[in-house]
């Protein structure tokens, strides 16, 4: 059978699968009380406490995070070679890119995305922020009833702390009816960033699924180039005298809309043009 024949259905499992692995963005709800009920026998107010400072002030483009090799390594026949970005409201705090790839029936799909948060006075520092989403990430595959055959683990040598996740789900398709997908996540803290890495593999036309430790050893190594790319990304902001006012971390997340204690889901990066 040609191969060329079955690709268009493939093609509309990779969009599915793609939005499916996608982390989950989100933003902080914010509220305060300035408290300018003074009177004249009270003393002089203390200075308001100052956002501790971040070692991030800014995101490396997401597609830049891995290089041509690793990319031709890990997702064969990837189309587009370079990644597709996926739309993201703001930039600055978080970003994903998505490359997916069929070669002959065997499909790939690689997700990278970055996750950046600021320091607040109410809420904690960017790296505490940037410690609760990589649980919030690990949970959201862990906490799943329909994913199968889950292992998680604590992952050494991938930023601060890292956690890798192997696990088995069945989704539906309109041409192959129930199709097994072996996936697996690395989600990975460096600073005040995570970096969430999402691989997954599937055998279209009768092909078997990518074995596990060959799922998990591509996902783990783009995991650390991707942490490495970030960290290389603070020499360079560095260089750009990306150092000053965006560093203390403040006003930007309370842009972001993070002075609250509650976290609440915004959307994740947007499929539509893709």
């Amino acid at each position: 059978m040609d191969p060329n024949a079955s690709r268009p259905a493939p093609r509309l499992a990779v969009r599915a699968l793609a939005w499916a692995a996608l982390p989950v963005f989100l933003v902080a709800g914010c509220s305060s009380d300035s408290g300018d009920d003074t009177t004249d026998d009270e003393p002089a107010p203390s200075a308001s406490p100052t956002p501790e400072p971040v070692r991030f002030a800014t995101l490396p483009e997401p597609c830049s995070t891995l290089g041509e090799d690793t990319v031709g390594d890990i997702v064969p026949e990837a189309d587009p070679a370079a990644g597709e970005t996926l739309s993201s409201s703001d930039t600055s705090t978080s970003g994903a890119c998505l490359w997916s790839g069929l070669d002959d029936y065997q499909f790939r799909s690689l997700t990278v995305a970055l996750r950046r948060f600021d320091s607040d006075v109410t809420i904690g520092s960017g790296d505490e922020r940037a410690e609760e989403y990589l649980r919030q990430m690990s949970d959201e595959v862990t906490g799943d009833e329909a994913n199968r055959d889950v292992e998680a683990a604590d992952l050494g040598d991938t930023g601060e702390s890292a956690v890798t996740i192997a696990y088995t789900v069945t989704k539906e398709t309109e041409e192959e009816g129930e199709q097994d997908y072996r996936q697996h996540r690395v989600a990975a803290r460096t600073g005040n960033v995570v970096v969430t890495v999402d691989y997954a593999g599937a055998g279209f036309e009768g092909d078997d699924m990518p074995g596990a430790d060959t799922v998990r050893e591509a996902a783990e190594a783009a995991a650390r180039e991707a942490v490495a790319a970030v960290d290389a990304s603070e020499n360079a902001e560095n260089a750009e005298g990306g150092a000053g006012d965006g560093r203390q971390g403040g006003e930007e997340g309370r842009e972001e809309g993070g002075a609250g204690e509650d976290e609440a889901g915004d959307e994740p990066p947007s499929t539509d043009d893709v």
